[in-house]
């Protein structure tokens, strides 16, 4: 299935670079990564980590994201399909997660919190998805910040350019006790 088939969309690279370095992944990083969709962030984030785990609801999403992962040559990403919840059951550790996907980020949040050793970056577009990490963050008391970050792309016209912006992203970031 094509990336832009799926809802949302791959990661622009400018705000996956920001994210990532937020992150802060380390070589011997094991990363849970929340709503996977086009698997563009998986591969960035496998790269620099041992292991990734990749979670989507979405059946197409984990296929587009496998085949994505494929190509790249990544192997070190184990997928499930799944909701977030249901896998965060489990009670496995992670050094670091990343959330490109929100649903029901208010009952994730409490658990990835007891569960992420370091970092958590999550993106959001939405200002709902916003308030109601940041609130969950503040009272869990690991946040860190936010991070608005606008990209816009020069288009040729008339003989010179224009920038044609691209919807804001909100990476928000928090850190656990071991980053302190």
């Amino acid at each position: 299935m094509p990336e832009s088939h799926l809802p949302g969309g791959p990661t622009q690279d400018e705000i996956m670079a920001v994210s990532l370095f937020k992150l802060g992944l380390c070589p011997a990083d094991t990363v849970l990564e929340i709503g996977c969709g086009t698997g563009r962030v998986s591969v960035a984030m496998a790269k620099q980590a041992k292991m990734l785990y990749a979670v989507d609801r979405r059946p197409e999403a984990i296929a587009t994201a496998t085949l994505t992962a494929r190509k790249a040559g990544v192997s070190n990403i184990g997928y499930s399909c799944t909701d977030a919840s249901e896998f965060l059951k489990s009670g496995r550790i992670y050094d670091c997660a990343f959330l490109g996907g929100t649903k029901n980020i208010a009952e994730i949040l409490p658990v990835l919190v007891k569960n992420v050793r370091r970092t958590i970056v999550i993106n959001a577009v939405m200002v709902s998805t916003l308030e109601c990490a940041v609130a969950s963050l503040k009272e869990l008391g690991v946040f860190t910040e936010v991070v608005q970050v606008q990209v816009s792309r020069s288009h040729d016209i008339g003989g010179s350019i224009m920038f044609r912006p691209i919807d804001p992203v909100f990476i928000i970031v928090a850190r656990g006790a071991a980053c302190s």
